[in-house]
């Protein structure tokens, strides 16, 4: 009577450790459910939030990621200021102190010369070996010409698919930015153009890594109301022009 009194208890103290578990179980499992669902509705919200020209990617992969990418965003600070601080020096040079280009490669073959010269008639003295002759090598100038033809290829065909009027949101846009750099042109020197372009592409992408969530709340903002001028002036201007006959044949 004994033994059969033990075995409903030991029945009932196994239910319970079983319960315990199983319940462990579902709570990990909830648990885990719930991680999921957090997950899904962040990137939901992500997704959801507005990007600057329509970006999906992060700015490093949309500048073409590796070393260009990383000294535009500064993430060699030393590299970077190099750079930055070379090209201001080339702008004080010919521009603040007016020195000629002629003028600054004259002085350079004449100073490579000299050190040339001296080199190869100090080799004698010290026992050490002329200077070694310096070549361009072939696959790479080959390389560099077939890259260059493709960008200028390249170039050709977009001013040509923009210059037939297909587009013509584009068509304006690219003759107001050319209308806006020969304004720029005439107020400054190449250089200083150059100069500029070049302070605001070095800046720019780090400012805006840096204000990435601000800045693309401002555009979509911007973009809101640029979109209902631009239906304005559709409507009252663009749309009484005749199309093309390259999209009548198209229809």
């Amino acid at each position: 009577m004994a033994e059969h009194k033990e075995e409903p208890v030991l029945e009932s103290v196994m239910d319970k450790i079983s319960e315990k578990f199983h319940g462990g179980d579902s709570s990990s499992s909830s648990d885990s459910d719930d991680e999921k669902k957090k997950a899904s509705a962040a990137e939901a919200m992500k997704a959801k939030i507005y990007r600057l020209f329509g970006r999906e990617r992060p700015v490093h992969s949309v500048l073409g990621g590796g070393k260009p990418a990383d000294l535009v965003l500064w993430r060699n600070k030393k590299i970077s200021g190099g750079v930055l601080a070379g090209a201001t020096a080339i702008w004080l040079l010919f521009e603040v102190m007016e020195y000629h280009l002629l003028t600054l490669l004259c002085h350079c073959l004449i100073l490579s010369l000299a050190i040339l010269f001296l080199w190869s008639n100090a080799s004698t003295f010290i026992n050490k070996c002329s200077t070694s002759e310096v070549k361009i090598p072939e696959d790479v100038a080959v390389n560099v010409a077939l890259s260059l033809r493709y960008e200028i290829n390249r170039g050709f065909a977009t001013l040509r698919e923009i210059g037939h009027g297909r587009d013509l949101k584009k068509f304006l846009i690219v003759i107001a930015g050319l209308w806006l750099l020969s304004v720029l042109g005439s107020c400054c020197s190449f250089l200083t153009l150059f100069y500029i372009v070049f302070m605001v592409l070095y800046t720019v992408p780090v400012l805006y890594e840096k204000y990435e969530d601000k800045v693309d709340a401002f555009g979509e903002k911007a973009m809101i109301e640029l979109k209902k001028y631009y239906a304005i002036f559709d409507e009252k201007c663009l749309s009484k022009i005749p199309k093309g006959p390259l999209k009548d044949k198209k229809h």
